[in-house]
This record gives C-alpha cells, structure tokens and sequence, in this order.
C-alpha cells in the first residue's frame, strides 16, 4: 500500500499526519481504560486515507464563497470486531477531531477488521478494491510493510464477472431506491398531518436510504450505520454532482441538514426536539431533488455494467 502524500500540499500532509495520531492516542486511551483484558489487546493494523484526497480531485472552496468542502475519508482496520464499536472505542476520537483547532477539515472514519476488509476484497468488492489500489497508509501496525508479517497484508482481490456486478447492482437500486422514495412519501403524509417529529424521522430514513442505494449501486458498500452526514461524504466522493442537494456555507441551511441528521434519535425520543412546517418543507424539496440525482447517477452505472456484459 503506498504511504506517499507528496501529491497533497505540506499544510494537509501535518493536518492527516495529525489526524493518524489522534486516532491512535483515542483507542490507546480507549483500550487502556478498560477493565477487560480482551479489550487491552486491541490493536490498530491500519489506518488508510481513502476517496479524493488519495486519488486526488479533492475540493475546498470555502474561500471562494460556496462552503463546499471533501472530507478526509479515513478506513481504521483493527484486529476485532469488538473495536469496531464506534461508540466505545470512537467516539472520543471523532468529537476530539470536530473540535480539534488543528484539524481544518472534515473527517469521516470507517472501522473493519481486517477479516472483514479481505473477505470482501477476495469477493471482488469494488470499495475495498478501490481502497487497496489508491489508499494511502497514513500508519501501519509493524510487519505489515514491505516482506515483513504477511499476517497482517491485506488479501490479493477477487474479480466479479461483468454479469455478476450488474446483477448485484441492480437488486441493490431496484430494492433501495423505491424504499426511499416511500419513506420520502410518509413522510410528506406526517406533515399534512402534522405529526412534525414524525415527519422528520422519516425524511432521515428517506435521506440515509438514499445515500444507501447510491453506495450500494456504484460500491457494493455501504457503512453499517445511520449517521447521514457520513453517508453523505461517502456519496459526495463518488459523484460531486451529489453536492447540488445541499447547498452550503449559509448558516440556515446547514442548520436544517443537522435537524435532519439529529432526526434519527432525536425526534423520537427527546421531548427537546422540534422542527418547523417551513423546515421540513425546505428538508423534503432538497431530499426530492437528491432522489433525481441518485436516480441518474445510478443509472448511468447500470448501463455501464450492462454494456460491460456484452
């Protein structure tokens, strides 16, 4: 795996190399603190730098007035799935990251065992894949490099026929999208109704079911969890065309994605929660106009696939 940021400037070199150091501080700390044997013998095999930044095209335009900014697109492989527990072993590390004065960009982590990342690579998974040939190793667990403990390698990947990809891509729009798209309608019900909180959840679930089929379809991949603002930079490296759904740099807007993003546990259980007809308005105009996007996008890649069958 290659470990060279030359191709970044020096200032995002120090801010990632920074950002490798935080991770591994947090799950020292994390893994010290337990009472648990098990849990001190947890290990970091790897920790990669992924999406724009390592294949380069990256953006940040926030001087130029549009707020538009990619995230750092982090995979942390360790050596058990009980580590990959982001609340308890994560968390600390990611709210440090958020405030953290030397780190001027977004980070978005993913967590995987190292079992985990090679059976999906010997199954030909194009994330994984994709992450081996372009990630960059911003830390190695020692005997992971050059000849050293092949232990520790990640796997040689496996192919998936043209026929293969196209079928999976396809169960997984022709499955995801519609669902999306229900929750989308509920949710408008909830507001006629309205059942605002009601109405919000639903906008979540349509928004990360959203972010899920896009993923899914042009992947094979997608993260184990529902935090939208992490679905949505993962989407946004694959297509910036994605970017159109939310505009940024305006202090309402930003405001009205974190209430969606909030939704999820929020809006049913806390009675502090609440949210405004004009704001679920403006939530399901973006939402609906995102469906159109992952709608084309994901369509351009099934006709791909399908023309790859021959």
């Amino acid at each position: 795996m290659k470990t060279d940021l030359g191709h970044l400037p020096q200032a995002k070199q120090r801010e990632l190399r920074h950002v490798a150091d935080v991770l591994y501080e947090e799950f020292e700390a994390a893994t010290r603190s337990s009472t648990k044997d098990a849990a001190r013998r947890g290990r970091i095999y790897k920790i990669v730098l992924f999406g724009s930044y390592a294949r380069g095209g990256w953006v940040d335009e926030r001087n130029v007035g549009k707020g538009y900014q990619s995230d750092y697109d982090i995979l942390v492989v360790v050596n058990s799935k009980a580590f990959t527990d982001v609340p308890r072993y994560w968390l600390a590390a990611e709210d440090r990251l958020t405030f953290d004065k030397k780190v001027k960009t977004p980070v978005e982590i993913i967590v995987h065992t190292l079992d985990e990342v090679n059976t999906q690579l010997k199954q030909g998974n194009y994330f994984f894949k994709d992450i081996r040939e372009q990630g960059i190793a911003l830390y190695e667990f020692e005997g992971t490099k050059g000849s050293g403990n092949r232990k520790h390698k990640l796997a040689e990947p496996g192919h998936l026929s043209a026929e293969e990809a196209y079928e999976m891509s396809k169960r997984y729009f022709e499955s995801g999208f519609p669902s999306a798209q229900n929750f989308l309608t509920l949710s408008g019900d909830a507001v006629e109704r309205k059942m605002h909180n009601e109405a919000a959840f639903l906008l979540h679930q349509a928004t990360e079911h959203t972010y899920r089929t896009i993923l899914l379809t042009l992947t094979l991949y997608s993260p184990a969890q529902h935090n939208i603002g992490k679905l949505r930079g993962l989407s946004e490296s694959l297509d910036r065309r994605l970017v159109e759904a939310w505009p940024r740099g305006r202090k309402p807007y930003d405001r009205y994605f974190q209430l969606l993003r909030r939704a999820y546990v929020e809006a049913r259980y806390s009675p502090h929660y609440e949210i405004a007809r004009e704001e679920l308005d403006w939530l399901a105009e973006r939402i609906a106009h995102l469906h159109d996007l992952v709608e084309t996008i994901c369509k351009e890649r099934l006709d791909t696939l399908a023309a790859e069958r021959g």
